[in-house]
């Protein structure tokens, strides 16, 4: 059985190139974290994870490691085609119940556009498994309010790599990640 997540940091990159791996390739390496064996998993904040920063991340991240991570991921080949990839993430008051991260990506939206549509899918997750009554048809800002009258999210955020595809036709690859990290083992 895997240990927990202890830790968790949001990182986000963007990539060019004529080959689409090559440009994923490059987008990893702008996000910092090109030299892991990514392991995409699903949406929960384990309880008690501590979100650091990227800065704090990415030095206790090993070359070949196998990393768990929530990863967003766009790509085009268009010229001028807008593209997005979002990580949204919501933690709750108490710090023993879990939270939630959503991925989005996407074509069209702007940067600002796919994180607030990113925020809003991860608070809203959390809203509905903490029982907080609210109207899904409402705007994200009425229901970022809401939630914080509550009492019971403690916040929202989102990171978002957006990008428009190369005037060349080269692809161009858009990353948003939340990377897992976990507590050192005992010697």
């Amino acid at each position: 059985m895997f240990p927990v997540p202890t830790q968790v940091f949001l990182t986000r990159g963007v990539g060019i190139h004529r080959q689409p791996l090559t440009a994923f390739e490059y987008a990893l390496r702008d996000a910092d974290i090109e030299q892991q064996n990514l392991v995409t998993v699903s949406s929960i904040l384990p309880p008690r994870c501590r979100l650091i920063s990227r800065d704090e991340g990415v030095p206790t991240l090993a070359p070949g490691e196998i990393t768990f991570c929530v990863m967003a991921r766009a790509e085009t080949n268009e010229p001028g085609r807008r593209i997005a990839a979002s990580i949204g993430l919501a933690r709750p008051k108490d710090p023993a119940v879990y939270g939630y991260i959503s991925e989005h990506h996407g074509y069209g939206m702007t940067e600002h556009q796919a994180g607030d549509y990113a925020e809003d899918l991860a608070a809203t997750m959390l809203a509905s498994t903490l029982g907080i009554e609210f109207d899904p048809n409402a705007a994200w800002d009425e229901r970022r309010k809401l939630y914080a009258t509550t009492d019971l999210i403690v916040d929202t955020l989102s990171i978002t790599a957006a990008a428009s595809g190369a005037d060349n036709g080269d692809w161009t690859c858009a990353v948003a990640c939340a990377v897992f990290r976990f507590a050192p083992l005992a010697a």
